[in-house]
């Protein structure tokens, strides 16, 4: 059962990754996680919306969609949603070291998702979008 929700709409620019990451984390402050919980998270929703920002808008500025769930089972589920160019492979894509962004991107950002989080999906349509989906069950703390 959904114990409170947030959802915000940010444009897909550099600058707004790192409020993207701290507001998620603070919405999630809530539930009382530790440090290293909330560090986990502020990584893995900084690497979906530098996804969006580098690989669904690549010549243009889009909307990027962030809808964070608590549950009362302390679990967080993010939702970060795009309306870009989508992805052709997505099985491909969660390979670790593949990258269609070129030299300087190492292919990592998956990868780094799932390793921070219990649970990830990713849904995408060419030309329709993508959605990452990713869950964190919190510790219970007395």
């Amino acid at each position: 059962m959904v114990k409170n929700e947030m959802k915000m709409t940010i444009l897909s620019k550099s600058s707004n990754e790192s409020y993207a990451r701290v507001a998620v984390a603070a919405f999630i402050s809530q539930l009382d996680p530790t440090i290293e919980e909330i560090n986990d998270i502020k990584t893995a929703v900084s690497e979906a919306v530098t996804n969006c920002i580098v690989h669904a808008y690549k010549d243009c500025v889009g909307k990027i969609y962030i809808t964070v769930s608590l549950s009362d089972q302390n679990v967080v589920v993010i939702k970060i949603r795009d309306r870009g160019c989508g992805i052709k492979d997505v099985k491909k894509a969660r390979e670790p070291l593949f990258t269609t962004g070129g030299e300087e991107r190492a292919g990592l950002g998956f990868a780094v998702m799932e390793s921070f989080m219990d649970r990830l999906n990713v849904r995408s349509r060419e030309n329709i979008g993508t959605t990452v989906s990713m869950i964190k069950k919190l510790a219970y703390r007395v």
